[in-house]
């Protein structure tokens, strides 16, 4: 697996405890929750990008969260699956805010991670979000108002 996908991984999971659990940026930055024996498999490039991620996801959290409303199609914020809104948020982060790592490419791992992760139609569905965001960024149609 690619050091990239791994440090999104690890950006989704911790995302998915911040909002499950409401463990603080320097909890979540420290990786303290990941296993020690695991936490040394970890090269530092992977766990850097993902501390990135992370912090720039939470950072941005309301812009990003407008991004994700603005293309819910007949669905609610509330009622998405939490692992589903994590990754989304990470996906959304990179494709809105990581301008050297290609749209595509973000939507790409997003779906591949969501596959793995999420239920049975969730890379369908974030998909279709991501796009419609990369859609928007690239037309210049991006508003974080909410609908």
């Amino acid at each position: 697996m690619a050091s990239r996908r791994k440090a999104r991984i690890l950006a989704v999971q911790a995302l998915y405890a911040w909002d499950m659990s409401g463990q603080s940026l320097a909890d979540l930055l420290s990786f303290e929750w990941i296993d020690e024996d695991k936490r040394e498999h970890y090269e530092t490039d992977i766990l850097d990008f993902s501390k990135l991620m992370i912090a720039g996801t939470i950072e941005q959290i309301d812009v990003i969260d407008s991004m994700i409303k603005k293309h819910l199609e007949h669905w609610t914020f509330e009622r998405l699956r939490k692992v589903d809104l994590a990754i989304l948020r990470v996906g959304a982060y990179s494709i809105f805010y990581q301008k050297d790592i290609p749209a595509q490419i973000s939507i790409d791992e997003a779906i591949e991670i969501a596959k793995e992760y999420g239920s049975e139609d969730s890379y369908r569905f974030i998909n279709g979000v991501l796009d419609g965001i990369r859609k928007d960024i690239v037309e210049g149609t991006h508003d974080t108002r909410e609908k």
